[in-house]
């Protein structure tokens, strides 16, 4: 009798992290940075008022925006990207909402987690589990997304300012970050 070996292509990887890796904690004085690209204007609109809340905040903000990823251009963006995770403390990385942005955002992510950031991917609602299935499929089921609705970018900016107005605390929480209390009004 023949034996052969049956593979089972949704099996978890013996290597996954199931954590979600640190805290962001508390954000005074920590730098931000935000992974953006060449698609979602509605991610830039979202970026920008969040940058302003964590600057608010006491953080340093900076942006990271991606390009083309084959042949020598992609090599120059894997390098700069790698360049730009050690300048920051946090990696906030989007947009997943289509099937080759998720991958990059996931693959952003995957390796801002891999330097030890507290990091997170941001996703619409249509691409959650399609991230979370690349995360583990990459090694890190654990890997925060936080989620967006979905239509996004179709909206006008009227429509998407109250979108990321309403999901900052809620960002935060999935960041494990938290805002410091001054002395004074402490005091």
């Amino acid at each position: 009798m023949a034996r052969g070996m049956v593979l089972d292509p949704t099996a978890a990887r013996a290597d996954d992290i199931a954590s979600p890796g640190p805290d962001a904690g508390v954000l005074v004085g920590k730098r931000i940075g935000f992974r953006v690209d060449q698609m979602w204007r509605a991610w830039d609109w979202i970026s920008e008022l969040w940058a302003d809340k964590f600057r608010a905040a006491g953080a340093e903000v900076s942006f990271w925006r991606s390009g083309g990823r084959s042949g020598e251009e992609g090599e120059r963006m894997d390098r700069d990207h790698k360049e730009y995770l050690a300048t920051i403390d946090v990696a906030v990385v989007g947009l997943a909402n289509c099937g080759s942005c998720t991958g990059w955002t996931v693959h952003d992510s995957l390796a801002a987690a891999a330097a030890g950031l507290p990091t997170v991917a941001v996703a619409t609602a249509n691409f959650e589990e399609f991230a979370k299935t690349i995360a583990k499929r990459g090694g890190r089921s654990g890997l925060r997304v936080h989620v967006l609705p979905y239509p996004l970018n179709e909206r006008f900016r009227e429509d998407v300012d109250p979108v990321a107005y309403e999901h900052f605390p809620r960002l935060m929480a999935t960041m494990g970050a938290a805002m410091e209390t001054s002395k004074k009004a402490a005091a």
